[in-house]
């Protein structure tokens, strides 16, 4: 095999996201401030940068504002001030307008896309002279004498008449002397470290949603631009942590989505067929009827919070953003966190490069900053809904109000994965069928999601065991990846008196559910080829 074609950094970033871009702004800011030579480059697996950001997102511009404060003049699309909350208990057909919890107060934040923001924020990174690879997944990491020096890129095909693959290119091996992991919720690479230098040792294992949204054009009488509303209830039982959101943008735009926990225990329960079933409460098929589905998507997202951050400096890296988790649940936001962590990594970073400061300045930076009052503040909320819904309603109003985040106690989590009951033990789910006009198939929806991977490429979904589905999850657990993927990747197929596990990796989203909730951790999350996955725009 030819020798890997390598390229040199001070910083590398993997992850185009609020956190890697903020790093990278804020890590040429300084150079240039200074007049000292540092040279930045972010990887990213999109086919360009936006590409796989999904969120909300309602955005506190916190971060932004210390970030670029004149964001307003460089034309940064925030463009939609919050205006009005709204905070519900569903019922199956009516609901109860309930006092708006002070963490989801929107005064001053913007309704956003944020794969748009991240667009605008990749501009004003490459203005800098931040290298942005996007298309270029980081597939391994390059380890030295116990030190992270680097990583490198998956390999990807090369066609010679466009028609079809002829070779492949190997990956490239990018060297940094800081390398910064910024890729987002459950990212592979940041896993794989997490275990390599034990940083979850002191940590809570993370625990996570799943978050389906979808991107509307609704009826201009039905618009109420700025709105934001929220909800809680049907259709999860009390049991199940969930809850909706519904943010209209402008252009009569809306956008509409589902979260709910992984920690469910029912393996029958289907989180993207939840969400249809959803859109057909009264209060919300209401406010869609004559609207059209422009777009649609599904990604996990941390909801461990404060007590499930990990150690976030190792030799030679460093760990941002939702890679480490940062969201703040009851907030319902994680964007500003995200962006501030990506900051304090990058003032870290260059001070450990300029100044030979430990790199590990970069946790207690954290520890003074304002990410870890938010946190630490809110830190049992979401862990007190694991003895369910009105368990844990009186105790965020007790924790809210009375102790005001400063009870003497802190809340534990489990791994998601450990908190399915055998299907014997669980009722199956009768979902009504799709109409085509509020609710949708799985296929569909991936259609507009524009997902796509080369069909002839390696499938980026891999078994530990390929007896586990059919012999243990099975028969067990009715095989849940049937119903806990969005995208109808996992598929048990039943030919001539036979079953088999069919992984359909080319529909795969990349929301790493998967990864998370399979019950015999059998599934291996991995990058596919270059700018394979979503395409989301205006998400």
């Amino acid at each position: 095999m030819a020798e890997r074609e390598q390229m040199d950094f001070d910083v590398v970033i993997v992850g185009a996201g609020p956190a890697g871009l903020s790093a990278a702004i804020r890590l040429r800011q300084l150079a240039i401030k200074q007049g000292k030579e540092l040279s930045v480059c972010i990887v990213e697996k999109g086919s360009e940068v936006g590409a796989h950001i999904l969120s909300g997102a309602v955005l506190e511009p916190r971060a932004l504002d210390e970030l670029l404060p004149d964001w307003k003049t460089r034309g940064a699309p925030l463009n939609v001030a919050a205006a009005k909350d709204e905070f519900r208990l569903l019922f199956p057909k009516h609901s109860l307008r309930l006092p708006t919890p002070p963490q989801m107060h929107n005064h001053g934040n913007y309704i956003v896309s944020l794969s748009n923001v991240c667009r605008w924020l990749g501009k004003e990174a490459e203005a800098l002279g931040v290298q942005i690879f996007a298309g270029f997944p980081a597939a391994d990491i390059i380890i030295e004498d116990g030190r992270l020096t680097g990583i490198i890129t998956g390999d990807f095909g090369v066609a010679k008449d466009g028609s079809h693959k002829a070779s492949y290119q190997q990956g490239i091996a990018i060297k940094a002397k800081v390398t910064l992991l910024a890729e987002g919720c459950r990212g592979s690479l940041s896993e794989r470290l997490m275990k390599q230098f034990g940083l979850r040792v002191n940590a809570d294992p993370q625990t996570y949603g799943i978050g389906i949204k979808e991107l509307w054009q609704i009826d201009p009488a039905k618009h109420k631009l700025g709105h934001v509303m929220h909800s809680i209830g049907w259709p999860m039982d009390s049991k199940t942590y969930g809850g909706s959101f519904m943010y209209h943008l402008d252009n009569n735009q809306l956008s509409i989505g589902f979260v709910i926990g992984l920690d469910y225990e029912n393996p029958y329960l289907d989180p993207f067929m939840e969400f249809q079933r959803f859109k057909t409460h009264p209060l919300i098929s209401g406010v869609l009827e004559g609207g059209k589905r422009i777009s649609y998507g599904a990604r996990a997202l941390n909801e461990g919070g404060f007590q499930s951050i990990p150690q976030l400096a190792f030799p030679g890296g460093l760990l941002a953003g939702c890679s480490a988790g940062f969201m703040n649940v009851p907030k319902v936001k994680g964007t500003h966190t995200a962006m501030k962590s990506g900051m304090l990594a990058a003032e870290a970073t260059f001070d450990h490069l300029m100044q030979n400061t430990p790199l590990d300045s970069y946790t207690q930076r954290l520890k003074d900053s304002w990410i870890h009052t938010e946190l630490y503040q809110v830190r049992n909320i979401r862990p007190g809904f694991h003895k369910g819904l009105w368990a844990g309603m009186l105790h965020a109003a007790l924790d809210t109000y009375v102790l005001r985040g400063r009870a003497p106690w802190t809340l534990h989590h489990k791994p998601d994965y450990t908190s399915l009951k055998p299907a014997s033990e669980c009722r199956p789910i009768a979902y009504p069928k799709p109409d085509g006009k509020i609710t949708f198939d799985r296929m569909s929806s991936v259609y507009i999601s524009n997902t796509n991977h080369e069909e002839d490429q390696p499938a980026h979904l891999k078994l530990k065991n390929a007896a586990t589905p059919l012999e243990y999850n099975l028969p067990l657990y009715a095989e849940p990846a049937q119903r806990y993927c969005p995208a109808g990747v996992y598929e048990i197929v039943r030919e001539e008196g036979a079953e088999r596990f069919q992984i359909n990796a080319q529909n795969c989203v990349h929301c790493k559910t998967c990864d998370i909730k399979d019950p015999s951790q059998n599934i291996v999350w991995t990058t596919p080829e270059g700018g394979g996955g979503p395409n989301y725009s205006g998400m």
